[in-house]
């Protein structure tokens, strides 16, 4: 049993922004449970329109705000009951998803290395190191309030499955359904 973390780029003026910051590829954290991830879970746009509203999401991989993205994408082995901990923790964030909101704060107090927690607020990378703490699978050395997206390439636990257009590795890993003429 796999969890996938899916890095991302989205070229976003905000990923451009904190791109600058970090000088790093990949700025945006999403994890899920499934290799053709059809399922995402983050914390980010709740509207790919409007970057002010942001909380817990299940994002679109084929949706606007990804079209043009570019990704890496990890895989790390778990147990079983490392991943019913995880959807456990999932299922309670998505049960009162209203609660949650978007960890902005929490994001500038990361970039100067400093620790931010806020009850019911996450950043994407955040919530992606705070799922995988849930479940048993801490990152080394490091509180999930600090991690920054490209912390989960680095920390060498989780293997690169791919990396390069996002939609090329769905078109890979997504099989089409045939449509019979009748």
């Amino acid at each position: 049993m796999k969890v996938y973390i899916v890095l991302t780029h989205t070229g976003t003026v905000l990923t451009r922004l904190i791109r600058l910051f970090t000088r790093k590829p990949f700025n945006h954290a999403s994890i899920s449970f499934d290799r053709q991830l059809s399922a995402v879970y983050s914390f980010g746009r709740k509207n790919p329109k409007n970057p002010f509203c942001g909380g817990f999401v299940q994002e679109d991989m084929e949706g606007i705000l990804f079209r043009r993205a570019s990704c890496a994408i990890y895989s790390l082995e778990i147990t079983e009951d490392q991943f019913e901990r995880m959807k456990e923790f999932l299922l309670e964030v998505e049960k009162e998803k209203e609660k949650y909101r978007y960890n902005l704060l929490g994001l500038f107090y990361v970039l100067f290395n400093k620790e931010r927690n806020r009850d019911y607020a996450y950043f994407c990378s955040e919530f992606v190191a705070t799922m995988l703490d849930r479940g048993g699978v801490p990152l080394p050395k490091k509180s999930a309030h600090l991690v920054r997206p490209y912390d989960f390439a680095e920390c060498g636990q989780f293997e690169l499955v791919f990396q390069g257009p996002l939609q090329a590795y769905l078109s890979k890993t997504r099989t089409p359904a045939i449509h019979m003429a009748g």
